[in-house]
């Protein structure tokens, strides 16, 4: 399948990168630490993909140690091991803040980088929601996933049409949102054109809390300790003079408050994404209706997964893990081609075809249900996989598909722009040599290894 026709593809050499990042931590802090130190450790031959893709290989480590450790996600694990998922953690965000100054320095940014970034980024969301349940003893439960649905650990990022500035810290890590949030996120810049961080924003401040907070579950012994009733832990009595905090609410455990909160910041999130949209389309002269519309493909895709996991037990409670890399990959091929479309000036993508495999799983499930609920036994049928072991092959199957759906997109996709600009992906083909003019300069920019302006 070819994703970018030719005719589109001039667009790539128009394509500017808008962001700016309000973050004090960042600017006086971080940045300084970048510039000054981290950037130097890279030499000028390493193309700034390949920093992306190897923060991501500590997020992959950080996977693989919890599936050893806590494949259940309901255990304590050894100290160090929460140790380990600070320090893959801030090593992932550190990389991928410094692939946009490796750009700049080597004269390789381009639309490339920005796609390859958001790509790394969406797959990173399902596996770093896996760790972050892991760490928190959720277990194989609709704790899991509700927060890979919506929860944040952080206050939103906010997206409005601002001017490009150069130096800017915007990244869209996704270990700092789950899916609908990065979803949103992406919807948003398509439309309004630039991405903007806030004063606190997630690529900043919320990774930092997210490393704090693993640092702290390993100093405390374990995850279990957030499945504690959050007020007992603190020391505050239920009762306090003449009033009583109610028993469900004086109960919730902190993985309890983590859910609420993220549910209020998702829903501000996605309302304030929509503000912007529809201002931006406004002063343009578009209408907003189509725009609005383009949030279904999530919608959709969302009520197939809860319907499907409700219908089918056995694969919420016993096979979450693998059933949760197949919904982000999911979403990261809906985000991918959203991307794509921003970059080469392509419409809007409203369909995603992963989501087929997983309507026909609910169609099947739906069928012995309708016949057991609805009287008279008229509507409903059998089901073709049961519950058992060929519903769990067929789980397995809508994952191998999805992984060759979406890597046939990312091959696609890559190779394309790479012919087209005269590049590669993960090395420098054309150096930039100082001192050759203004005419290798040009030349350096329009054959970057395409790393966004950050």
């Amino acid at each position: 399948m070819v994703y970018v026709r030719q005719e589109h593809l001039p667009n790539l050499r128009k394509y500017k990168y808008s962001g700016v990042d309000h973050s004090l931590l960042s600017k006086y802090v971080l940045k300084p630490f970048y510039t000054n130190v981290v950037i130097k450790c890279f030499p000028m031959s390493m193309a700034p993909n390949a920093i992306t893709l190897t923060g991501f290989m500590f997020v992959v480590a950080n996977l693989f140690t919890l599936l050893w450790y806590n494949p259940g996600l309901d255990q304590d694990m050894p100290v160090w091991v929460y140790y380990s998922f600070a320090a893959g953690l801030f090593l992932y965000q550190t990389f991928d803040a410094v692939d946009g100054s490796q750009a700049r320095r080597t004269r390789q940014s381009g639309p490339l980088g920005e796609l390859f970034d958001h790509g790394v980024d969406a797959l990173n969301t399902s596996l770093e929601v896996l760790i972050f349940a892991g760490a928190q003893n959720m277990g194989q439960s609709w704790y899991t996933v509700a927060t890979l649905f919506a929860c944040k650990e952080h206050s939103p990022l906010t997206l409005q049409e601002r001017p490009m500035v150069e130096e800017t810290q915007a990244n869209m890590s996704t270990s700092r949102a789950a899916l609908l949030t990065f979803y949103v996120q992406t919807w948003d810049e398509y439309h309004t054109k630039t991405l903007t961080l806030g004063i606190v924003n997630g690529p900043v401040e919320g990774i930092l809390t997210l490393v704090f907070v693993y640092a702290v579950t390993g100093y405390l012994g374990g995850g279990s300790v957030w499945q504690q009733g959050a007020f007992s832990t603190v020391g505050i009595s239920q009762t306090m003079g003449s009033l009583r905090i109610p028993d469900f609410l004086y109960n919730f455990s902190f993985t309890d408050w983590y859910l609420l909160q993220g549910t209020i910041v998702l829903i501000l999130n996605t309302v304030w994404s929509a503000q912007n949209v529809i201002k931006a389309r406004r002063s343009r002269g578009d209408r907003s209706r189509g725009a609005l519309l383009g949030l279904w493909p999530f919608f959709g895709v969302w009520s197939l997964v809860v319907a499907y996991l409700y219908l089918q037990p056995n694969i919420l409670y016993c096979h979450l893990v693998p059933f949760v890399l197949f919904v982000g990959i999911v979403n990261a091929y809906s985000v991918g081609r959203m991307i794509t479309a921003h970059l080469v000036g392509l419409k809007f993508p409203y369909f995603n075809i992963l989501g087929l495999p997983l309507a026909f799983g609910v169609i099947d499930s739906m069928g012995p249900v309708l016949i057991k609920y609805v009287p008279g036994g008229v509507v409903g049928w059998p089901s073709a996989l049961g519950d058992g072991v060929y519903q769990v092959a067929y789980m397995f199957c809508m994952f191998g598909i999805a992984i060759g759906v979406y890597g046939s997109f990312v091959v696609d996709v890559i190779v394309t722009i790479c012919d087209y600009l005269d590049i590669w992906c993960l090395r420098i083909k054309h150096p930039y040599v100082e001192g050759q003019g203004e005419k290798q300069e040009s030349n350096g920019a329009r054959n970057g290894a395409a790393k966004k302006e950050q």
